[in-house]
């Protein structure tokens, strides 16, 4: 059993640029987690200072039951496959992955055992002795994978491993990594800031910002119940719509532009979380609904363009300076420059505190 817990972990450079702050997160033996956030938020320094690259201002490393701070990164038995792949380009795809087992003074008997038998788990055997510039970027990636599984490591890291890959390879090898790691059993610590990857390989993800740890939870979780507006926004793609509002009477949201009849116990439960009258209407793409005509709790928008994608249709609407995005069938006709009514899903939106920026329904 074989996790790793990080406790009070934080990491300054220089004398002020805080890139990880006070972080708590259990990853659990066996388990696929993310890291997932924009670029600066802290998501790599953290998987370097688990790794042993990257020496911590403060806090705790734990693999397993063992304090890791004061281990060097070739004692962590730890493997990492960076965004690069780092490969050495003069050496066969064998002896790529061979390298760490030389290092380790293993008996050449043995490193032929054992990268034959990664190679044949990766369905690299008839790559072994192409050199690396005779690969193409998936192959190449797979000899990375290879080079960190071939001794056995506890916990493996990923850093943006399919950054470098072209769209249809990325969608090939993300069911591939994540079969992978389930097949082989091995806790995984992966850094993407691609919310696709994360939600389709994790088996819960943490999503940082600006060092800190914004919310933890299964895919599912973060998109159907995000904790603030961070993840709310980040989350989902096209991304979630936000409409400023006022609570009035307890029973209606009012915006410059509309103003919505919420149910008696939506506007208690708002009334009772909420630190001012001024909340954040949060309603996802997939969760409008269009209509010719006015029609109860409706706003009167334009089209101001459409953007077909095969088996959907983002159309973008005005709501006075403001574009709202919704999501509707191929079939959908409409033009620029139309007048439409547009509806919510009442059970399907969220409200978020204005001045907290969390979401309190």
């Amino acid at each position: 059993m074989v996790g790793v817990r990080l406790e009070e972990l934080t990491k300054v450079f220089g004398k002020s640029t805080i890139a990880v702050d006070n972080l708590d997160l259990e990853i659990k033996d066996k388990e696929f987690l993310v890291l997932l956030g924009p670029s600066g938020c802290g998501k790599t320094t953290t998987l370097r200072m688990i790794a042993g690259l990257e020496k911590p201002t403060s806090g705790s490393i734990y693999i397993g039951d063992k304090l890791v701070n004061d281990v060097s990164e070739k004692d962590r038995d730890v493997a990492m496959v960076f965004q690069t792949f780092a490969l050495f380009p003069h050496m066969s795809a064998f002896n790529n992955i061979a390298f760490p087992l030389k290092m380790h003074k293993y008996r050449k008997g043995e490193i032929k055992k054992q990268v034959t038998q990664v190679a044949e788990m990766l369905q690299i055997s008839h790559l072994l002795n192409r050199s690396i510039g005779q690969l193409s970027g998936g192959e190449a990636q797979r000899v990375a994978v290879g080079r960190a599984l071939v001794t056995k490591p506890k916990v493996f890291l990923l850093d943006e491993p399919l950054a470098n890959l072209d769209a249809k390879l990325r969608v090939h090898t993300r069911v591939f990594l994540k079969k992978l790691q389930k097949d082989i059993g091995i806790t995984t610590i992966c850094v993407t800031h691609d919310q696709a990857e994360a939600m389709t390989m994790a088996d819960r993800v943490a999503v940082m910002h600006e060092g800190k740890l914004s919310q933890l939870g299964t895919p599912s979780d973060l998109y159907d119940h995000p904790a603030d507006l961070f993840v709310a926004g980040f989350i989902g793609s096209p991304a979630m719509n936000f409409v400023d509002c006022t609570l009035e009477k307890g029973s209606f949201l009012v915006s410059e532009h509309f103003k919505l009849e919420i149910p008696e116990d939506f506007g208690k439960e708002i009334e009772e979380h909420a630190t001012t009258a001024e909340v954040i209407l949060g309603v996802r793409p997939h969760d409008i609904l269009l209509h010719e005509k006015e029609t109860p709790n409706s706003a009167n928008v334009e089209v101001y363009a459409i953007e077909p994608l095969g088996n959907e249709t983002i159309i973008d609407l005005m709501l006075g300076d403001k574009i709202v995005k919704v999501v509707v069938p191929p079939t959908y006709q409409t033009s620029a420059g139309e007048k439409v009514w547009m509806t919510f899903r009442m059970e399907r939106v969220h409200i978020l505190d204005k001045k907290t920026e969390k979401v309190i329904v």
